[in-house]
């Protein structure tokens, strides 16, 4: 998923500006007007892969390189790929509902919705591995969630309905998906 989020990145980075509003709503980002006048319901998906600058991507990339390997290797490919974007997903609807009640105007976009649909994950993976997974333990995931959700209510444009939704979504899956050492549909 990182490589793909890099790519959708540079890609968009040669057809003009990522930190432009206008640009990142002409493609995809979540913006409440366009999906309930225009139907564009496709911009639960397409704002899941698309980032307002290097530092919004990088910052996000790295977090998922380093606890998506982790969720990767523990349910495979298949799995890992549901949880990522069926996560995002939820991310992206919690994100809509927020913005439907509280700002209709607001424009959102970036992978941490899915980052924390990962993140969600990893806590049931280590709580059915019996407070282990590889170097992750519960104590490891209490500190890092408790970081995240910090870093998220105390920084600047920050979509935490996304980061909440996400987590939940991730969490829910992975309770469906996961059974200990279970890879079954490991690709």
């Amino acid at each position: 998923m990182v490589i793909f989020n890099v790519i959708v990145f540079f890609a968009m980075t040669f057809a003009g500006s990522t930190e432009d509003i206008e640009f990142m709503l002409n493609h995809g980002a979540m913006f409440v007007p366009a999906i309930l006048e225009e139907g564009q319901i496709y911009r639960f998906i397409t704002c899941i892969f698309i980032h307002f600058g290097f530092m919004h991507l990088a910052g996000n990339m790295v977090v998922l390189l380093f606890l998506g390997d982790n969720v990767e290797r523990a349910t495979g490919k298949l799995k890992f790929l549901l949880i990522y974007l069926l996560g995002g997903i939820f991310g992206s609807i919690g994100s809509f509902t927020y913005a439907l009640v509280y700002n209709p105007g607001i424009v959102s976009a970036g992978a941490s919705g899915a980052i924390f649909a990962v993140i969600g994950a990893l806590l049931w993976l280590v709580i059915r591995n019996k407070g282990r997974l590889e170097d992750m333990t519960t104590l490891r995931m209490c500190v890092l969630i408790a970081y995240a959700l910090y870093n998220g209510f105390t920084s600047e444009n920050v979509d935490m309905a996304a980061h909440l939704f996400g987590f939940l979504g991730g969490f829910l899956i992975a309770v469906l998906l996961y059974r200990k050492n279970d890879r079954s549909l490991a690709v």
